[in-house]
């Protein structure tokens, strides 16, 4: 996944952000290609960004 697959202003909960990276570890069987660790990475960021309430919540 790029930067490009993420949408400006998109609102996605940490919970939802966790599950898409379970899910990922779960399809991979915990091996990750060079591709899957930057969705991971990306990811990751989303996650936090949304634990620090920097993602909107929708209302």
């Amino acid at each position: 996944m790029s930067p490009d697959f993420v949408t400006p202003g998109s609102v996605r909960s940490a919970a939802e952000v966790n599950e898409e990276i379970r899910a990922l570890w779960q399809r991979t069987g915990g091996t990750l290609s060079a591709e899957e660790r930057a969705e991971y990475e990306l990811l990751v960021v989303e996650w936090a960004a949304a634990l620090r309430g920097g993602v909107a919540k929708a209302a």
